[in-house]
């Protein structure tokens, strides 16, 4: 299916770009990627794979990310100042993030999807689960954590810095840069790949303040969500890399064993990336228990 938007979708009533692949008499598999990422960030091989296995897929631009609405008008955020303490220049949180998410299920109809988010997409995840556990039916938390602040640390100076690039060409090459560095050390880096990724991004729009809002909505948040993972009820899946340099597999050991019954598995070789040649992997993995949850009539919490 081609790309839509869904217009003025929950509490902020803002329009949301999103794709929708399958039959949609498949369970719904709602993909939520990470911050400053778009839904191309998820590879259309990857979501092949999952309707391959019998899965309706929907991905789509979180707020301040690609076609869907940006928070223009937003104060500028301060980095520096969130970083101390204090983030009143935050425009919004993961909660608000969250309530984004359940409008578009609004919009779309469906009372309750298989929730898969990667990075900050995991946290929202995990804030939707917490938040509006009726709307879950499962979920899958993939290189990402619980906000517990002595795990999931990130390698010191793992992203490219300098100036934001000024042009195409000059955010392409910093794109792939940042990319190499967070990526997979046991498997082969697509330059090509990764350089048409940025460009499609750049193309459907980005900018540096957007950026920096989505980094500042998890400084905004609950600072630790494990007391309250370990109330949930819901069917959990945690999928990370023991080579993440980006949000340490610690992070997802603690995610795993916070969430109750929740399955850990763990990747040698992986960093903060999706390796094609781990696609079908992931995807077993992610097929298997929507469909557990599906045959076993799993209700609605």
């Amino acid at each position: 299916m081609s790309e839509q938007t869904a217009r003025r979708v929950g509490p902020a009533r803002i329009d949301i770009a999103y794709e929708r692949f399958g039959d949609p008499a498949d369970p719904p598999v709602l993909l939520i990627m990470g911050g400053a990422a778009q839904m191309i960030h998820w590879p259309e091989e990857f979501c092949a794979a999952l309707v391959e296995r019998g899965l309706q897929v929907i991905r789509f631009d979180s707020r301040d990310a690609g076609r869907s609405t940006r928070m223009s008008d937003a104060p500028a955020p301060d980095v520096a100042a969130a970083m101390a303490g204090d983030t009143s220049s935050a425009s919004y949180n993961l909660s608000d993030m969250a309530a984004d998410t359940v409008g578009l299920l609004d919009a779309l109809g469906l009372d309750g999807v298989h929730l898969v988010g990667l990075s900050m997409g995991g946290m929202i995840a995990q804030t939707i689960a917490l938040e509006y556990p009726r709307r879950v039916l499962s979920l899958t938390s993939m290189s990402s954590t619980t906000g517990d602040p002595t795990v999931g640390h990130p390698k010191p100076g793992v992203l490219a810095g300098g100036a934001w690039p000024d042009d195409r060409d000059s955010y392409i090459a910093w794109q792939v840069r940042n990319v190499r560095a967070v990526g997979s050390p046991g498997f082969p880096f697509d330059e090509a790949a990764a350089a048409d990724r940025a460009g499609r991004a750049y193309d459907r729009g980005v900018d540096q303040a957007a950026m920096m809002r989505h980094f500042l909505a998890v400084l905004a948040s609950e600072t630790d969500r494990t007391a309250r993972l370990r109330t949930l009820r819901v069917p959990t899946l945690v999928l990370h890399g023991l080579d993440d340099p980006m949000i340490d597999v610690s992070g997802g050991r603690a995610t795993a064993a916070a969430i109750p019954d929740a399955r850990l598995v763990t990747y040698p070789g992986l960093g903060h990336s999706l390796p094609p040649e781990l696609f079908s992997a992931f995807a077993d993995e992610i097929a298997g228990l929507v469909h557990e949850v599906e045959k076993g009539g799993h209700r609605l919490a």
